[in-house]
């Protein structure tokens, strides 16, 4: 949950290290956390970046997670999904993306996430427009697939390979196992085939 929200504009291996910062410290712990001065919270997260906001972030969500599921996973997973997606929607910080990373990767419930790496393949396949909401683009996968999590990560994960392998800012097509699925004219226009 933590990891949800420091990667907010961050790439991962920075998340790592502000996460090991406070292991190393001993505070990822939600009472612990909550404990820490302000300062010291950006300090131990600083190599995530946005470390002032995310800060405040992170301090918010912390609250809520003790103050509303006593700082357990196991009190915080037994609330319906229905109910625990717009309680984490009304923390401070928590958007949609957050939210959902929470549920299916940390709390195992079914919901799909959109990233800019899922958003960037869709729109270059003609499967939505730039200006489709994140809720239209969740609903469409939610309203095709199977509720089960290990689908959802899954589908999640094969997003995030084959953005970073073949349909990066400058595509990279050779190779991609949508090559045999046609683009529309504008995705074509940018396509690299090295």
């Amino acid at each position: 949950m933590v990891g949800a929200i420091l990667t907010q504009n961050a790439a991962w291996p920075n998340v790592e290290r502000a996460i090991a910062n406070l292991k190393r410290a001993r505070k990822l712990d939600p009472r612990a956390i909550l404990a820490l001065s302000g300062a010291e919270l950006q300090r131990l997260i600083r190599p995530s970046g946005f470390f002032r906001v995310k800060a405040r972030r992170l301090r918010a969500f912390v609250d809520y997670f003790v103050s509303r599921h006593q700082g357990s996973t196991a009190r915080m997973r037994r609330v319906p999904l229905d109910r625990l997606r717009p309680e984490l929607l009304a923390v401070h910080g928590v958007g949609p993306e957050t939210a959902d990373s929470i549920l299916l990767y940390a709390l195992d419930k079914p919901s799909f996430v959109i990233d800019a790496y899922t958003r960037r393949i869709l729109e270059r396949h003609g499967l939505i427009t730039h200006k489709a909401g994140y809720e239209d683009v969740r609903a469409m996968f939610e309203n095709k697939l199977p509720y089960r999590v290990r689908l959802f990560n899954e589908y999640h994960a094969l997003f995030v390979r084959l953005a970073k392998t073949h349909c990066r800012p400058r595509p990279h097509c050779d190779g991609c196992p949508l090559s045999a699925y046609r683009l529309p004219p504008t995705a074509r226009a940018g396509r690299r085939t090295t």
